[in-house]
């Protein structure tokens, strides 16, 4: 998981999931994440929010596939005015767990456990999954429709390609941009 979403959680036992008690077929869970799930990380990036998260569990013998679905809002702070809003947001992930020898992360949602363990800690997961499925730039819902130019702004770049048998004089540009044509 990146490491800027993943905070340490305090405790989180309402949120594992027994496999051990498991039979080999199709279960299902739902979680409904608010405040309380949220102050458990040690994390400011998402204060507040109700989530609630659907999960499938596919179990064989050999292998776990965790379906996740989320939906819901989550509180947080706009990019452009500091100010509180809900944002939405909606998810489908999917974690994989198989056996091995040992405990360990084999991919962002591949993992490894070993034959013994009795539960799934899945609190991590989840926020883990809330925090990706945050856009980038957060803007307050009354500056999503506006267009993304700053008109104050001293310049803009504009870059242009050029083609081959372009008419333009090529004698008038800068020797230094005919070589980084020619990278091409």
């Amino acid at each position: 998981m990146p490491p800027a979403i993943n905070p340490t959680v305090k405790k989180d036992s309402q949120y594992d999931i027994n496999i051990a008690k498991l039979a080999d077929k199709t279960h299902h869970f739902a979680f409904d994440l608010d405040r309380a799930f949220f102050e458990q990380f040690d994390q400011q990036l998402i204060p507040d929010g109700n989530v609630h998260a659907d999960v499938t569990l596919h179990k064989t013998d050999r292998l776990l596939t965790f379906d996740v679905d989320l939906r819901g809002t989550v509180r947080q702070i706009c990019d452009r005015s500091l100010d509180d809003y809900d944002q939405e947001i909606e998810a489908h992930e999917q974690l994989l767990v198989r056996y091995g020898d040992r405990e360990m992360e084999l991919d962002d949602n591949v993992l490894q456990i070993t034959a013994d363990t009795q539960t799934l800690p899945f609190a991590q997961h989840l926020f883990d999954y809330i925090g990706l499925a945050l856009p980038m730039k957060k803007l307050h819902p009354r500056f999503q429709n506006e267009p993304d130019e700053n008109p104050d702004a001293a310049t803009k770049l504009i870059f242009t390609t050029r083609q081959e048998g372009d008419d333009d004089d090529e004698d008038d540009s800068d020797p230094r941009w005919n070589a980084l044509r020619n990278l091409n």
